[in-house]
């Protein structure tokens, strides 16, 4: 079977209800939003994707879960970043909705083992996926696992510039997607951009909502000239660790 749930045939996700191994579904959720100059604005659903490609080669012989990706959801709550050209956002009502539907429609026919999976981290956005999932336990009486990379316990397995908040488009994000999608990455004009460090909670917490008021003059903070793919493989590898650590919890929860 493909490791797309969107490939298979209705048949095969029957084999997968009446199957030994539990059917594990992610759901990766980005946003259509301006990454610097240099980064496309694709690249929090790149960084999603990418995570549950390698959650799953690392349980692909597992035996007993057998995880599938869904098809991502694109599109978030995204309004830091509207002075720039390129932003997409939907409203929270929207991304709430949407996921819960999701996972009501899946938790319906059994499958009821979901992992969100998320890397944009505009607060609005996260507390969505939040509430999302405290709806879908409340009205449907199902947990749905969430890794939620923001968390202090989560965070600080990561690298430097992410804990420091000074993370979007910079280092951290383009050595992600130089490892995923390099022919996506401006190289040339990432390399002559200067470290911009920004503390983008702290400057939240002051009240400060979109990038040019933070001082992201260009749509990114953090040090992207620094990015390398021996980076961005290191911290996939961490990242994918930290999703089967999610979707063991899930299972073995539920199990018990």
């Amino acid at each position: 079977m493909s490791s797309y749930f969107a490939d298979l045939t209705s048949p095969q996700v029957a084999e997968l209800l009446s199957g030994r191994r539990i059917p594990v579904l992610l759901l990766p959720i980005g946003a259509v939003e301006p990454h610097g100059p240099h980064a496309p604005l694709a690249t929090d659903q790149i960084i999603s994707v990418g995570m549950c490609e390698r959650a799953v080669m690392d349980l692909a012989d597992d035996e007993q879960v057998r995880v599938l990706i869904l098809p991502p959801l694109p599109y978030g709550v995204t309004r830091y970043a509207s002075a720039f050209p390129g932003a997409v956002p939907v409203g929270e009502s929207t991304l709430q909705a949407m996921v819960v539907d999701i996972c009501a429609g899946l938790i319906a026919q059994g499958l009821r083992w979901i992992v969100l999976v998320n890397n944009h981290f505009e607060p609005e956005h996260v507390t969505t996926l939040r509430r999302a999932v405290e709806t879908v336990r409340t009205e449907h009486g199902t947990r749905v696992g969430h890794l939620d990379l923001v968390r202090r316990r989560n965070a600080v397995r990561l690298t430097e510039e992410f804990q420091s908040g000074s993370c979007h488009a910079g280092r951290y994000e383009t050595s992600l997607v130089l490892v995923e999608r390099p022919e996506l990455v401006d190289t040339r004009r990432a390399r002559e951009l200067p470290p911009v460090p920004v503390d983008m909670p702290a400057a939240m917490s002051r009240g400060k909502t979109d990038f040019a008021a933070m001082g992201m003059a260009q749509a990114y903070c953090g040090a992207p000239a620094e990015a390398t793919a021996s980076e961005g493989a290191t911290t996939f590898d961490t990242l994918a660790g930290m999703l089967v650590e999610t979707i063991r919890d899930l299972t073995q929860e539920g199990q018990g």
